[in-house]
C-alpha cells in the first residue's frame, strides 16, 4: 500500500507554527482586564442557575456587569486614542 503525503513545503501550512508577534501580543495584554471581567461575571452567572439570587448575589451580579461595561469602555477609548495619535 502507498502512503499519499505532501511533498512539496508549501503545501503544509506553517503559518501556524509561528510565535505570536509583538502587536499581537500587546492587543491580547490590553484586552485582558477584559476578559478577566467576563470570566468573573460568567463564574457569578453561573452559580446563579441553580439557586434563587438573594440580595448579595444580586449585587455580586451588577457588579460584575458594570466592570464588563467599564472596561469595554476603557478599551474602546484607548483605542480611540490610539487612532488619533
Amino acid at each position: 500500500m502507498r502512503h499519499i503525503v505532501a511533498v512539496q513545503a508549501a503545501v503544509t501550512a506553517d503559518e501556524y507554527d509561528r510565535e505570536p508577534t509583538d502587536a499581537e501580543l500587546d492587543a491580547i495584554a490590553a484586552e485582558t482586564p477584559l476578559i478577566l471581567a467576563e470570566v468573573e461575571l460568567l463564574d457569578v452567572r453561573i452559580a446563579l442557575m441553580d439557586r434563587t439570587p438573594n440580595e448579595m448575589d444580586t449585587r455580586r451580579l451588577r457588579k460584575a456587569v458594570h466592570r464588563v461595561l467599564s472596561e469595554r469602555a476603557a478599551l474602546a477609548n484607548r483605542a480611540t486614542a490610539g487612532e488619533a495619535a
